[in-house]
């Protein structure tokens, strides 16, 4: 279960790092705080492979699409 299941993101982008920056942009709009989506962001970059970040991504929030990536995660 994710850590914030009630936030929802997707990006229109197939970057990972497009979907990183989503979600941390739907942290802060959630009033999460700012160490906890420094923690975030520290596990989402320290995969080298995108399937990892947006794994991150997925534990942190209720889903996290991109084109391409859909169901991989």
């Amino acid at each position: 279960m994710p850590r914030y299941p009630e936030i929802r993101v997707s990006s229109a982008s197939g970057n990972p790092f497009a979907v990183v920056a989503a979600v941390r942009h739907a942290l802060r709009r959630a009033g999460i705080e700012h160490a906890e989506i420094e923690e975030f962001s520290r596990q989402a970059l320290t995969h080298s492979d995108p399937l990892g970040m947006l794994k991150v991504c997925r534990s942190w929030v209720g889903a996290a699409e991109a084109p391409g990536f859909e169901g991989q995660a």
